[in-house]
């Protein structure tokens, strides 16, 4: 897992990380011909679109990157009980994908139709109910009770940041506090627990678990700061996503939060009343990107996302062994990458 200097961080990222990325690749693709020997041809159709169709597998990444970290405790460790591990992670993460766009309503992802507009709603939530269950068979039979229970801990959590969501859904005037509290539970807490069970594959002490467990918490936070800056200013032709989806939504976002927090009492109105209006949305998107670029809304989230990134990396500082260096740097990559990226 050599990293390549004078590169972008993509590039480094994807050429450290190419062949296990294949590997994962392919411990998915057995794996779902065997579980679906004998299935519905309906569900086979449903899975194979939604889980074979693209996305970074960052999640069972992290899985054996966090293991790789680690293995210095546990050399032996079986590799295919570690890409077992990792990919029920992509599966849970599949699983929450076909679930949202059902609550969310939406015709598209990733520039193609959603498992409900190309299959009907009710093979999607039945999909995702196969991959959760499959999801968590793995994380038992791979990872034993300590695993699971992680596992579940997160998946409890992403629930838990739906319904935060929801209840936060009519309030313009969110909190930061609350803000990072939906965050933390819809996508931080599953991706610290990929670290967390990726290091308890790998032998890892207490406190490296606690470590990789909170490098994730951090990375997982940092890029859902980045998505909410690309909602506003990414290229649709590399998100796949119109500009100003949250917008239109009424979705309070972090460059958001921050301007109400930092503008004068006639621009928190005006701001405030293109959020709580349908009507005032259709139209208003110049206007709000004017009202947050001129309290830097936008500067100001990305300090903060580059902030909990280093706050990510100064934690893994306690892997100070010469084997450990070749995947250290490779988080390092990663994380620089979750700052850099463009979809």
């Amino acid at each position: 897992m050599a990293v390549v200097p004078n590169t972008s961080f993509k590039e480094q990222l994807m050429q450290s990380i190419g062949p296990e990325v294949a590997k994962i690749e392919h411990a998915m693709r057995l794996d779902f011909q065997e579980t679906t020997a004998g299935a519905d041809p309906l569900l086979t159709d449903v899975l194979e679109y939604g889980i074979f169709n693209g996305g970074k597998r960052l999640r069972p990444l992290l899985v054996v990157l966090a293991a790789r970290l680690c293995g210095h405790k546990n050399p032996e460790k079986n590799n295919e009980s570690i890409h077992q591990l990792a990919i029920a992670f992509e599966y849970i993460h599949g699983a929450s994908l076909f679930h949202d766009d059902v609550i969310d309503r939406a015709d598209m992802r990733r520039g193609k139709p959603t498992v409900n507009n190309q299959f009907g709603v009710i093979a999607a939530i039945l999909g995702g109910d196969f991959l959760l269950s499959r999801s968590m068979f793995l994380i038992g039979t791979h990872g034993g009770n300590e695993a699971l229970q992680i596992f579940c801990q997160a998946t409890n959590g992403m629930i838990d940041g739906e319904f935060l969501q929801l209840r936060n859904a009519m309030n313009c005037n969110l909190s930061e506090e609350d803000y990072y509290a939906v965050v933390t539970g819809k996508t931080a807490l599953l991706i610290a627990a990929t670290c967390e069970i990726g290091a308890l594959a790998g032998g890892a002490s207490v406190m490296e678990q606690k470590a990789l467990a909170e490098y994730g918490i951090s990375l997982g936070t940092a890029f859902q700061i980045i998505d909410d800056l690309l909602d506003y200013q990414g290229d649709p032709a590399q998100t796949g996503k119109a500009v100003g989806n949250d917008f239109q939504e009424g979705k309070m976002t972090l460059p958001v939060i921050l301007v109400l927090a930092a503008a004068n009492t006639k621009d928190t109105k005006r701001l405030l009343f293109l959020f709580e209006n349908e009507n005032a949305r259709q139209s208003g998107l110049d206007e709000a990107l004017q009202l947050i670029e001129k309290y830097d809304g936008f500067g100001k989230s990305r300090s903060v996302a580059e902030s909990i990134v280093t706050k990510a990396l100064s934690g893994l500082t306690i892997f100070q062994e010469k084997s450990c260096l070749p995947v250290l740097e490779v988080f390092k990559v990663l994380a620089q990458y979750v700052l850099s990226r463009k979809k």
